[in-house]
């Protein structure tokens, strides 16, 4: 354990590499992905407009990481801060096409760790980053997630 700006935690977590696993993509992956998140855009769901596309198929949406982001446990870190934690947000930048047929390799990384102070006091947030390459070993997609933990409000 070390301590930085008062935080106590795990370093040799810190950019180390932890895979998810490696996953075929399908059409009807991305289909189905597109048709139960509401996606109306021709490329995601119209194979006839999307063949005809700058694309020449459909592709899958940028959410469609999170069949894999959610489905990786992370490590614990021994975040000695808080009394409770939560999910605070999502960034996903999507980078090139995810097609079918492509093959990703999703691994994910402890990116950092930091103290802010907000509303209810200081808060401690850990970002992953999460990395989709394809079987080019093309980096497809990155995406953030942040967790916080603080102490829980007192009366």
């Amino acid at each position: 354990m070390t301590t930085d700006e008062g935080i106590n935690y795990d370093r040799s977590y810190l950019d180390k590499e932890f895979p998810i696993g490696t996953f075929e993509i399908s059409r009807e992956m991305i289909l189905d992905f597109s048709h139960a998140s509401g996606e109306v855009n021709p490329i995601y769901v119209d194979e006839r407009l999307a063949a005809e596309s700058e694309y020449g198929d459909i592709i899958a949406p940028p959410t469609f990481c999170n069949l894999f982001v959610n489905g990786g446990e992370k490590p614990d870190i021994k975040l000695e801060f808080g009394d409770i934690g939560f999910f605070a947000g999502q960034a996903i930048e999507s980078l090139a096409p995810i097609r079918p047929g492509d093959t990703v390799e999703v691994t994910s990384r402890l990116k950092e760790v930091y103290a802010k102070t907000g509303r209810s006091g200081k808060m401690v947030f850990a970002v992953w980053e999460t990395r989709f390459d394809n079987q080019d070993g093309e980096t497809v997609a990155l995406v953030d997630e942040s967790y916080v933990r603080r102490n829980s409000r007192r009366s």
